[in-house]
């Protein structure tokens, strides 16, 4: 009892220093879609896990897809954001050849069934407002088919919990996501808390294009610095966006034996993307806020979960959105291969 109300003291301090919206996701359903790179397609090539809205499909076309109105729940904790949040799926490769998904676990003082954690972060000399995301907005970082560190964005990263009372506690488990011990490749021992992995997206935007063909030109990183710094956007892409954050919690202690490890003892975690380094993680963002709620709470530097221009429901409520899969196949047995990897 009193480490937890430790950790809710330290997730408090840090909520102090720098306010920003921060909600639980559940699991909406893991499957073979991607909507945002492989549209219309029903068996993508590799698995994602999806949290959000359930009108999560295929085929997603802002011209017709309307997530607010078509949805009729949300597995996140706020009711009115109907947002679509999914990543690349982490797999375990046992000694015998065989794979298993990682299960994945809720942050520090959340309530749910796996899932993201999502942040969405104001500028943090706290009096800058930013614009929210305009309706038919998407956008993707990351790239499926890396292989390598050189080039690769310094927005994604891997935090192994060493031991299992620190996952997730901010200040004791290290600091600013992407910073310290953190690594862009898989941790190359066993986690004893866990892995967490970090997926923030770009702060600039063009301020016309809600999209663009490779998901990623409409929107930019700052020119100098960083948002956290304040860093200035490109005059190509001028409007201060929020900062959207994932945080993705796997509960890979399962898995800690070494005699489950492979023979040669290298890290045994894949990504669904068949990636055993670690490099090819990403994340695909569709936004689904009703009307004017997100900008709203923004304005009002709302705090974590509690917000009272935003209706919330209940973890269970959110746990209780679901949906089943398009592409029916087997994601979560011992598998003679990654779905799509074999």
């Amino acid at each position: 009892m009193q480490l937890k109300a430790f950790a809710f003291f330290l997730l408090a301090h840090c909520a102090t220093a720098q306010q920003m919206i921060r909600f639980g996701c559940s699991q909406l359903v893991i499957e073979r879609l991607d909507p945002l790179v492989n549209p219309g397609v029903e068996m993508s090539p590799h698995v994602h896990q999806v949290v959000g809205g359930n009108s999560f499909r295929a085929s997603m076309d802002p011209a017709s897809h309307d997530l607010v109105a078509e949805s009729t729940c949300t597995s996140c904790t706020f009711a009115d954001d109907f947002s679509n949040y999914w990543t690349a799926v982490m797999y375990f490769h046992a000694r015998n050849g065989t794979y298993k998904r990682v299960p994945q676990f809720p942050n520090v003082g959340l309530r749910g069934d796996g899932g993201v954690t999502v942040y969405y972060i104001p500028p943090y000399d706290g009096k800058t407002n930013v614009t929210a995301f305009k309706p038919g907005f998407r956008m993707l970082v990351g790239e499926a088919e890396r292989q390598t560190e050189e080039g690769m964005q310094r927005q994604l990263c891997h935090r192994c919990y060493e031991t299992v009372e620190n996952a997730g506690v901010a200040g004791s488990s290290g600091g600013a996501p992407c910073t310290g011990n953190d690594t862009r490749s898989f941790p190359d021992h066993p986690c004893p808390g866990g892995i967490r992995t970090t997926i923030t997206f770009p702060t600039c935007w063009d301020g016309v294009n809600v999209d663009s063909p490779d998901h990623k030109s409409h929107v930019a990183y700052p020119e100098t610095g960083t948002f956290e710094s304040g860093g200035e956007c490109p005059s190509s892409h001028p409007v201060k966006l929020p900062q959207v954050m994932y945080e993705v919690m796997w509960d890979t202690t399962q898995f800690n034996d070494l005699n489950l490890w492979l023979e040669d003892g290298s890290q045994p975690f894949v990504w669904s993307t068949g990636d055993s380094k670690g490099f090819s993680q990403h994340g695909d963002y569709v936004f689904g806020w009703k009307d004017d709620s997100l900008q709203r709470a923004l304005d009002a530097r709302c705090n974590n979960a509690v917000c009272k221009e935003l209706r919330t429901h209940t973890s269970e409520e959110a746990m209780r959105c679901t949906k089943a899969q398009t592409a029916v196949e087997d994601v979560d047995g011992w598998l003679e291969s990654i779905p799509g990897m074999a």
